[in-house]
């Protein structure tokens, strides 16, 4: 089902049919560079099933993005309820295959989920966090005019690690 379009592209709903499509993106070392390590595919499975149980509590999840000229799955980008620095907020999110990185694609559909959390959920702020060294990544919420608010040590239990993280916030206007 779709939830929204933009120039180039088409987000739709996640569903368990993607695992195959989002697997490569999410298991690919380059594309997890800045994650403690690239996904299985139960974990995969299990991101999927995390954004349609958000679909269902929130009407908010990932979602899937796809070309929309070619109806060709790239990637995937929406809002997910983060636990950002102690505290649950809305926060957008992106993994785009590789192979699409530097045409502009995570930002088109980032400034999308943008407007849709802001025009038709109502959200009073959004986020945007991500390591550090992920520049590209915040970057992004750069070319969104989010406002850096601060940075903190993210414990990845999963990881057994620490990470430093950046958050960027959009307010409401």
């Amino acid at each position: 089902m779709q939830i929204l379009e933009t120039k180039r592209l088409v987000l739709k709903l996640h569903t368990l049919d993607n695992l195959d499509l989002l697997y490569p993106i999410l298991s690919d070392p380059q594309t997890m560079q800045y994650y403690p390590r690239p996904y299985t595919k139960d974990e995969v499975q299990g991101w999927i099933e995390r954004s349609i149980t958000g679909y269902q509590k929130r009407n908010y999840g990932l979602w899937a993005v796809f070309l929309k000229e070619q109806d060709k799955f790239i990637g995937q980008c929406g809002i997910s309820l983060q636990n950002i620095d102690g505290e649950l907020v809305p926060e957008i999110g992106y993994h785009i295959h590789k192979d699409f990185w530097r045409l502009g694609y995570a930002s088109e559909a980032a400034k999308a989920c943008l407007d849709y959390g802001f025009n038709k959920l109502h959200l009073p702020e959004i986020y945007i966090h991500t390591w550090i060294k992920n520049i590209p990544s915040y970057k992004i919420a750069e070319k969104l005019n989010m406002l850096k608010i601060k940075e903190y040590d993210k414990v990845i239990s999963s990881a057994d690690c620490v990470m430093r993280h950046v958050v960027y916030k959009a307010i409401q206007k």
